[in-house]
């Protein structure tokens, strides 16, 4: 159910999305948290036809809650083109912020005010498990760390990211950069794309910021990781690294309407699989 909820004066329209498969012992607690800690947030669910009756539970919602929207797709086609689908909802509905959380609990909501207030001073502010006050519970397991520590490691040797924390899918964005981002371009559909989608914000001007967040162990269901899209991960940041370094991968160009013009040389989406944060 949607409404025409007038926003207060100078409060910036948010958007929050969540992607979601097998998360029917999640979604309706998780709602009830984000609208305590953002009660003008709009909420989009986008769930990829979950066959434990999550998709139902969002249809339930969005008819009995003001503001929420669901997107329905046909199976499992990953984090990364569930967060494509969300930004083209924040930009066709012309929202001003844009911000993206797991469907599980591992991000808690509670960490909401700090991303949106630190929008007054960046384009994109991260929650960050690897700044001072950040870090994760019991449960995230020592070879989920390492592959965590690699990966972030790993980002910013190939794509030139200063921040610290490039992996975790807790972010908000301001969607007018967002809209400056020539979407068609991004290769990862999985793993990679929370890495790259920041690379194609730092392309645009991004400002990027941390906020420190502590990472929790889902309550429900299980965990979607797969190897296989893992090691697929690495060869797709692997070959934008290369691409940065010869200069093949450069920003976008824009016309006056602000819709990015395509690139002759641009890849369409490669990776397969679910992503969530690592």
């Amino acid at each position: 159910m949607t409404t025409d909820r007038a926003e207060g004066p100078g409060r910036p329209r948010l958007l929050v999305s969540l992607a979601t498969y097998n998360e029917a012992g999640n979604l309706r607690d998780l709602v009830a948290e984000i609208r305590a800690q953002a009660p003008d947030a709009s909420v989009l669910i986008i769930d990829d036809n979950s066959p434990d009756g999550t998709g139902r539970i969002a249809d339930d919602l969005a008819a009995t809650l003001p503001d929420v929207e669901v997107i329905h797709r046909p199976g499992k086609q990953g984090l990364g083109t569930a967060v494509v689908a969300a930004i083209r909802h924040a930009v066709g509905r012309g929202y001003d912020l844009y911000l993206n959380l797991d469907a599980d609990f591992s991000h808690p909501p509670r960490y909401i005010p700090a991303l949106v207030a630190g929008m007054a001073d960046h384009d994109v502010m991260i929650g960050s498990r690897y700044v001072p006050g950040g870090g994760v519970r019991d449960g995230f397991t020592l070879k989920r760390r390492l592959m965590s520590g690699g990966i972030n490691w790993y980002a910013r040797l190939l794509l030139g990211l200063s921040s610290r924390d490039n992996s975790g899918s807790y972010r908000c964005y301001r969607v007018s950069k967002l809209a400056a981002i020539d979407l068609g371009a991004i290769r990862s559909r999985g793993y990679s794309f929370m890495e790259e989608i920041l690379y194609r914000c730092r392309q645009v001007g991004c400002r990027i910021g941390e906020t420190p967040i502590v990472f929790e162990d889902r309550r429900s269901g299980t965990s979607k990781i797969h190897r296989g899209e893992a090691i697929r991960a690495l060869q797709i940041l692997l070959g934008l690294g290369i691409d940065r370094v010869v200069g093949r991968d450069r920003a976008p160009t824009s016309d006056r309407r602000g819709s990015t013009i395509p690139r002759p040389h641009a890849r369409p989406i490669g990776s397969r699989g679910p992503a969530r944060s690592r």
